[in-house]
């Protein structure tokens, strides 16, 4: 019976989730993006990336570029009625500091330099010399 003598009727349920600010969703799998730094990336290393069951130790290989994708299985959200869970997919990205100190500033260039890279040379200056075959 429904309310008051009534006819029995449905019931009508609506759900709002709010987006996370860390964490995007699609279907079961959460996708994050966390910043490493050139170190990390270049020699490798371990991050602690959060999950919903806490943090997870992820680790980098050394050479990663920025935009790697990594994978860490089961750690997406639950499937509905099932004992599954979707992934969490890990993107990162390099974070370039913003204040270098002096020392840090000379070993960059000192790396810039037995690498080959000019790094005062303008972006007009090294087209040029790619498509002249000029000498760096």
């Amino acid at each position: 019976m429904g309310v008051h003598g009534g006819p029995r009727g449905d019931l009508y349920i609506y759900l709002n989730v709010e987006e996370h600010p860390f964490f995007k969703r699609e279907g079961h799998n959460l996708f994050c993006d966390m910043p490493i730094s050139f170190p990390q990336a270049a020699l490798g290393g371990e991050i602690e990336v959060p999950t919903l069951d806490g943090s997870h130790k992820l680790k980098i290989p050394s050479g990663t570029p920025s935009g790697r994708i990594f994978h860490i299985k089961g750690k997406g959200v639950q499937k509905l009625g099932g004992s599954t869970r979707g992934d969490q997919v890990v993107r990162v990205y390099i974070d370039v500091p913003k204040n270098l100190t002096q020392r840090q500033r000379e070993i960059l260039e000192e790396f810039a330099q037995l690498s080959g890279d000019e790094v005062n040379k303008s972006f007009k200056e090294k087209i040029k010399n790619l498509f002249t075959g000029a000498e760096k």
